[in-house]
């Protein structure tokens, strides 16, 4: 099964590119709608410009089975974020924005090179602030032989406008759902009206990919994997975002639900996250998917 991105005929390819390069002239990638011109390297809350930025790249072991698989996922570290999550645990390139900016091709190589050694896979993380720089890259990348899924590896507060020009070229979303009030989504990632923002978007992945789907050596191929981070307190909002799961998407939507809360970054100004979470709370929410329906639990 070829990835998706290959179905598409260079002249679409190049006209999506197009469309995604004049958003950015009043940028409208994410909800924040800046405005700024970042084709003129104008900044706004993620403080990217026109060039792609990356921290590093290497092929990962540490993300779901399927995608890890036998050689790794091929991922791909974006500096900056446009969440300011308090507990980010990669807060050095998220908010200090640790990194280099590259060329459109230097990014290219990266693909080829991560194809090269063997990932299954590229992964894309926290591409929502870069994706017209992305597929732009993609395209040269093509050229030179690229033929691995792209793994589009999300907070999920996206646009749906780009998720849409999205359609067809990415095979596999990995959008982390993180909370379920809005209020809290407020405090500690500065997201408003994340919930309804983050239904729409997980809905348009979910019409785009479908189910995850794997080959015949447990590798994912297309699909959506959804991940959930257990906070302490309950503060993600679990039971509300695992109905609108079973009610809204598919009941054998593939949940990764994660215990690897530890409190980080700024976490430890706010008394109710400046601790792990217990076993009893990360139990607590498995049995919760369980007895609201999803079947495909991976923990």
């Amino acid at each position: 099964m070829l990835p998706s991105y290959l179905n598409l005929s260079k002249k679409e390819l190049k006209d999506r590119i197009d469309r995604l390069f004049k958003i950015l002239e009043n940028c409208r990638l994410c909800p924040r709608k800046c405005n700024v011109n970042r084709l003129k390297n104008e900044r706004g809350y993620c403080g990217l410009g026109y060039l792609p930025m990356i921290s590093s790249y290497h092929p990962h072991f540490g993300e779901e089975k399927p995608l890890v698989g036998k050689n790794g996922s091929g991922t791909i570290f974006f500096t900056s974020c446009n969440l300011s999550c308090v507990y980010c645990q990669n807060y050095e390139i998220s908010q200090f924005r640790i990194g280099k900016e590259i060329s459109f091709e230097e990014l290219s190589d990266i693909m080829i090179e991560l194809q090269k050694i063997g990932c299954h896979n590229i992964n894309l993380v926290t591409p929502t602030p870069q994706i017209p720089q992305i597929i732009k890259s993609l395209s040269i990348a093509i050229e030179k032989g690229l033929k691995i899924p792209l793994v589009y590896n999300t907070n999920t507060y996206d646009s749906l406008e780009i998720l849409k020009l999205l359609d067809g070229i990415i095979d596999i979303y990995l959008p982390d759902l993180k909370y379920s009030e809005n209020e809290i989504a407020l405090k500690y990632s500065n997201a408003k009206n994340y919930f309804e923002i983050m239904k729409k978007n997980v809905k348009e992945m979910y019409r785009q990919v479908g189910n995850l789907i794997l080959d015949e050596n447990g590798i994912a191929i297309k699909g959506l994997i959804v991940r959930h981070l257990v906070l302490p307190n309950n503060l993600a909002g679990s039971e509300k975002i695992f109905k609108f799961l079973k009610e809204e998407i598919s009941e054998d939507v593939f949940l990764n639900i994660m215990d690897q809360y530890y409190p980080c970054y700024l976490a430890f100004q706010f008394p109710e996250i400046s601790r792990r979470i217990t076993e009893e709370e990360f139990e607590r929410v498995v049995n919760l998917a369980r007895e609201i329906g999803l079947k495909r639990i991976y923990i």
